[in-house]
């Protein structure tokens, strides 16, 4: 078989031409081939299939907001994408899906199509899918947790569903979606347009709790009083099974943010962190102008010594932001060699023009007092 003939296969299982158990063991198959001759001419996937990619962009889409996981020494990434046909980039939230692409350096990608888009009309998601997670069960089969919108409520109602998979290629919406949404505004802010222009609860992740007592969910929200730009806050929800959700009271209120989007938790070398990204003009005024050098659009973080907090706002500027926005929804991840690094969404190019793609590995290191530091020179240059 030719690595043509391979990278026709792998696209269309991706797309879904093939189903059911001959999908999945043929797509095992045809990645085991690909992992043994990677290993034989001391390359990777992207090269062999000759689709190498420097940064993580596609021709014909926008890509923005995208979440990973990790599996037998590649990273499967998922991200939002929209057609670029669309013309405007700022209406690529309306006219989104879910995409998914494979790498085993972080920096050569193949792009295997998409995974998810807007249910069927009428749905809970019929509108959009948005920002998520992916974790593998303990049963061993993979999940996505995603946020959905309908048509129905014109895309201002934000709610949080999943769907299943048996090889992170084919996926099954849940039969009892959504899992999570906002019943009233005991712990988080729901609709009122006078206040908030949509109700937030998006943005899902998932982890495990470190005592072994379920499982966690973080999430985009606000509370339910106070100044309007600093209702912010991590939304919290707990599982024990991973489909059943429970509501909890916020894990942090930042009483300087509009909102917190995006968030991540993960741990390190014993210390625990929550990244998170805002605008410069979602910031509180005060806080800005005694906190930072200036207000900045980026990514942030919190640290806790444990999961449940108590959380603490690290001052300063962003840990990777500017004024102009240039990067947003940035995630941390590990690379092949265990080393930390962080991935964010190209947002905006040095003349403001919208960019949509993903950059490359940034190095992230820890300083002596558990503070986060990110190098983004090697894309951007030495001024940000």
């Amino acid at each position: 078989m030719t690595l043509i003939n391979l990278d026709i296969m792998l696209r269309f299982l991706a797309f879904g031409v093939a189903s059911g158990d001959a999908m999945r063991n043929m797509t095992r198959w045809v990645m085991e081939i690909l992992s043994m001759m990677s290993n034989m001419v001391g390359g990777n996937l992207a090269r062999i299939l000759g689709t190498e990619r420097m940064a993580f962009r596609l021709d014909d889409r926008w890509v923005w907001d995208f979440w990973f996981t990790q599996e037998g020494g590649r990273t499967h990434l998922f991200f939002l994408q929209a057609p670029k046909s669309i013309g405007d980039p700022d209406k690529r939230h309306w006219h989104v899906s879910i995409g998914h692409a494979v790498s085993e350096d972080l920096v050569n990608w193949i792009d295997v199509g998409e995974v998810l888009r807007p249910a069927n009309a009428p749905a809970w998601d019929d509108y959009t899918t948005w920002t998520g997670t992916v974790i593998r069960a303990p049963q061993g089969h993979w999940l996505m947790y995603y946020t959905g919108t309908s048509r129905e409520e014109d895309g201002l109602v934000q709610r949080i569903g999943v769907a299943s998979s048996l090889d992170l290629l084919s996926w099954e919406r849940g039969a009892s979606n959504p899992v999570l949404q906002l019943p009233d505004n005991t712990y988080y802010e729901t609709l009122d347009k006078t206040v908030w222009y949509e109700e937030a609860c998006r943005d899902p992740w998932v982890f495990p709790d470190p005592d072994g007592r379920g499982w966690h969910m973080v999430f985009t929200a606000r509370e339910p009083s106070g100044p309007s730009i600093g209702r912010g806050v991590i939304g919290h929800a707990t599982s024990d099974d991973l489909y059943e959700w429970t509501l909890q009271p916020p894990l942090f209120r930042s009483h300087v943010f509009a909102h917190m989007e995006v968030p991540q938790v993960f741990e390190w070398q014993g210390h625990w962190y929550c990244v998170f990204c805002t605008a410069a003009n979602l910031i509180d005024n005060d806080y800005a102008g005694a906190a930072m050098s200036e207000p900045m659009t980026g990514t942030h973080y919190l640290m806790a010594d444990h999961p449940l907090g108590p959380w603490q706002l690290v001052p300063g500027d962003f840990l990777l932001g500017d004024p102009a926005g240039k990067l947003y929804a940035g995630r941390v991840l590990p690379r092949p060699d265990g080393s930390m690094c962080m991935m964010a969404f190209l947002k905006h190019s040095d003349d403001a023009r919208f960019v949509g793609e993903l950059t490359d590995p940034l190095p992230l290191a820890m300083n002596e007092d558990g503070s986060l530091s990110v190098d983004a020179t090697s894309v951007f240059g030495p001024s940000l």
